[in-house]
């Protein structure tokens, strides 16, 4: 596993040297919260036997024990040490466990020895114990960093942790990592820190700096004054990389239409670094000209990809030369326009905020008005906006986003802020709940489909016969049943249709757009006009073509009630075949129509009738029970129908079968010229005035992804 933290500290400067060479660095092994772990020196990466016998390493694991409001605790029946707090203090806390005690419990065999619930704190409950914590300046946006005040045998001491930069500047002096002594703080040791912040930074890790100092024995108070003139004990990078679905997870945003903006209070370099990881920043198109920096660390034209550009392998050598050379990467690893800082979002006037928030990726050093304000101006451009947060600050941002989306391990308010709670904190969560969504308004709009243009096919077969002056071609008790009983069960089994396969590679709808647009609308009618046509079509084959029938002329047919063949024939009570032929056709219409809509716009031979199988399961009880009506003789005289001749089960079928190849044409249609001809209906409606033929979705954001 990763080691979790790397540990540099400032010692006095060895003469004209390098820079480099004023510092000590140790890494820290081990992953998660646990409490053990080696710390390893330098280079070298040799075990440090007792970490805690060196005085500058020991003085940075008091820091990191008292400075920290987070526990650690272990969970016997995950058999895992968890945090109780923050993550970050939580991390401090594993490294001061892991950096030990001095004097006879600092052999690591001794802590290791501790049952797993003991070890988690043992360390911490030394130092609570040696230290009376006093008084606590909390940690604000403005200053970057937090105090604590602790008194020991008569003595007084202020440790802080925070920011880097913001730390390192009030520090005057640096504890030494081979006497122990505070000595000045040089140029030269100032500088060395800054070009090691920004490597770690440049390494994804999230960089602390931890200072202390003396002060009056008898003080009990703390504020922002007494923060300067400190003892600068070291940097901690904390290892927290992005999860491995996370990069997924955002290439799926990205082929969905929904842009991810990265909003983060880590300094600029390290947010950047860990957006790069994930693959933020490549959608966006930045403002001004700067070459591509999408082919990894490319350094000879050879190596490239073939659709590599010129500028972006001076793109790829512009930041490999600024990593060599240990310079920061901000402007080299992201262009301009699309990686900012809350500070440099502060000095623009409005119409450059709007322009950022087109081109921005990454956010960092952010204050929780940043988050409200780019809600507010993200919505102004027509966007629907999903916000996440997880402390007391972020609930104005939660609440004024279209969707607020707070965090599991997150404070109550910013739940209650919330329109949605992330149980396990995983963006890629998110992304999942956007596909389920996408496919549950789906099948929801399957279903009104299914039902609508099945509807709209009764309509028809009933009208139609009353025009051509045919007789009634269906009985009320005939369609109470097809609607109750023979069409709800596959209505009902559309709601278990699998996602399509491109329902993360479309568009997102606009949220004011009706459930049913002009198009689909039209779509529904050439339906329900072909199965109310093919309904009347059997009811008059049966009369006029079918070899055991009456085989009548049309005239005849239209003008039964002259009964010009005979009206004996016309009866329903004494021939009931014509009419089961109509309701045989629509109820095996309606199955066929069902199959339809496994999708809305992909063809039945790429959504395979086995797809879905409740719907061929609904499909088969469905048809065994319009045959039960047919073939039990006291249900049969009840529905007033009649047993049916292979011939006119065959008849049924070539009726029915044809649904599928009319809706065949209207997908093709749709995928091929479906935007063109919504835009032109859409047009063409809007001349008039607008009437959503059924009723809008939301306009809210939660129906917009």
């Amino acid at each position: 596993p990763a080691p979790p933290f790397w540990v540099a500290k400032a010692v006095a400067p060895p003469g004209n040297g390098p820079a480099a060479d004023c510092l000590s660095e140790f890494r820290v092994d081990g992953e998660g919260y646990a409490p053990n772990g080696d710390v390893r020196a330098g280079v070298s990466s040799s075990v440090v036997a007792r970490p805690a016998e060196n005085a500058a390493t020991l003085h940075l694991a008091i820091c990191a024990s008292l400075c920290n409001d987070a526990t650690l605790a272990y969970d016997e029946k995950t058999r895992r040490f968890e945090k109780i707090g923050e993550s970050t203090e939580a991390a401090l806390r594993a490294l001061a466990e892991k950096i030990g005690l001095p004097g006879a419990d600092a052999d690591p065999a001794s802590l290791a020895a501790l049952r797993p619930a003991e070890r988690a704190t043992y360390c911490a409950s030394y130092w609570d114990a040696q230290f009376r914590r006093v008084a606590s300046l909390e940690f604000s946006r403005d200053r970057k960093m937090m105090s604590v005040l602790a008194t020991r045998k008569g003595q007084a001491f202020l440790f802080t942790k925070g920011a880097p930069e913001q730390v390192l500047e009030r520090c005057v002096s640096a504890l030494t990592a081979d006497g122990g002594a505070a000595e000045p703080m040089t140029n030269k040791a100032r500088d060395a820190l800054r070009t090691r912040l920004a490597s770690f930074a440049r390494g994804s890790l999230r960089v602390l700096a931890l200072a202390m100092k003396p002060v009056p024995s008898k003080k009990r108070v703390v504020d922002a004054s007494d923060e300067r003139d400190m003892t600068f004990l070291g940097l901690v990078g904390v290892m927290d990389p992005p999860r491995p679905e996370a990069a997924r997870a955002v290439s799926l945003c990205r082929a969905a239409g929904i842009r991810v903006i990265m909003v983060t209070g880590d300094n600029k370099a390290t947010a950047e670094a860990v957006a790069r990881a994930v693959g933020l920043g490549e959608d966006v198109a930045p403002r001004g000209s700067h070459p591509s920096t999408r082919y990894g660390e490319v350094r000879d034209a050879r190596d490239a990809p073939a659709d590599a550009t010129d500028l972006s392998l001076l793109a790829r050598k512009m930041t490999a030369d600024a990593a060599d050379a240990g310079l920061p990467m901000t402007g080299v690893m992201f262009p301009p326009g699309v990686s900012f800082r809350g500070a440099e979002f502060d000095a623009m006037d409005d119409a450059a905020r709007q322009d950022a928030v087109r081109s921005m990726a990454v956010f960092s050093r952010v204050e929780p008005q940043h988050k409200s304000t780019l809600v507010q101006l993200l919505k102004k451009q027509q966007h629907v906006v999903a916000m996440t947060g997880d402390g007391v600050n972020d609930a104005p941002a939660l609440k004024r986003a279209d969707i607020g989306v707070a965090m599991g391990s997150g404070t109550a308010v910013a739940k209650h802020a919330s329109d949605m709670v992330l149980a396990d904190d995983n963006f890629a969560s998110i992304v999942a709940a956007v596909a389920e969504g996408r496919a549950i308004y789906d099948n929801t709009k399957q279903f009104i489909r299914y039902m609508v243009s099945s509807n709209i096919g009764e309509v028809v077969c009933i009208f139609v016969a009353a025009a051509l002056g045919m007789p009634e071609t269906l009985s009320p008790i005939q369609l109470l049943w097809v609607n109750l009983v023979t069409d709800g069960l596959p209505a009902t089994a559309l709601g278990f249709n699998k996602p399509d396969a491109d329902i993360m590679r479309r568009r997102p709808r606009r949220p004011d757009d009706s459930i049913v647009d002009a198009w689909l609308f039209v779509r529904y009618m050439v339906v329900g006009l072909y199965v109310g046509f093919a309904t009347v079509g059997a009811f008059a084959w049966w009369f006029t073509s079918y070899e055991s029938g009456p085989n009548l002329t049309w005239a005849q047919l239209t003008s039964f009630q002259k009964c010009e063949y005979s009206c004996e024939v016309f009866n329903r009570k004494v021939n009931r075949n014509p009419s089961t032929m109509s309701l045989s056709v629509l109820c095996v219409v309606e199955m066929f129509n069902a199959l339809n809509a496994l999708s809305e716009n992909g063809s039945l031979f790429v959504h395979h009738p086995w797809s879905n199988n409740w719907l061929t399961g609904a499909i088969a009880v469905s048809m065994a029970l319009h045959c039960l009506i047919l073939y039990v003789p006291w249900l049969a005289d009840t529905f007033a129908v009649a047993p049916l001749s292979l011939a006119e089960w065959r008849a049924v079928i070539g009726f029915s079968a044809p649904v599928i190849f009319v809706d065949e044409v209207l997908k093709l249609i749709t995928r091929k010229h479906g935007d063109r001809l919504r835009a032109a209906l859409r047009k063409g409606v809007s001349l008039g005035r607008r009437a959503d033929l059924l009723p809008r979705a939301r306009s809210s954001a939660k129906q917009g992804l």
